[in-house]
């Protein structure tokens, strides 16, 4: 049995196709916008910051500000494999942009389909 516990996030619509996943995550990165996923079971709010691909997979580098975490702790940085996301809703709030990362590095995408620090680089396809 999960730790993680439901938590009730307005959203926009539910997603469930990797295309749609694709949209939402480009406009949420663009717009600045909080989305609300689960993970692992958990449901996830976050700031949607680095999206491409890495290691021949597609991932989402996040910031998470709220909802549950099988680690116990809600809230930092976290890595998502874009197969592992269920339910991806955007939300209204939107938030101020980049946030330093600890270790001051950047990680090398392969591609970078979307980014709030760095101009958009991949195409337009999913």
């Amino acid at each position: 049995m999960s730790k993680c516990r439901a938590t009730k996030v307005k959203a926009q619509r539910p997603v469930s196709s990797e295309r749609t996943i694709d949209q939402l995550l480009r406009t949420a990165i663009r717009e600045k916008r909080l989305v609300a996923f689960v993970l692992d079971g958990c449901e996830r709010i976050a700031e949607p910051h680095d999206y491409g691909i890495m290691n021949g997979a597609t991932r989402l580098f996040f910031y998470q500000v709220g909802g549950a975490s099988r680690s116990g702790r809600p809230i930092g940085w976290r890595w998502a494999e874009l197969g592992r996301i269920a339910e991806l809703r955007l939300l209204e709030r939107h938030f101020a942009g980049p946030r330093p990362a600890l270790s001051g590095r950047h990680v090398r995408w392969e591609l970078l389909y979307a980014s709030v620090s760095r101009p958009e680089t991949g195409s337009d396809e999913g």
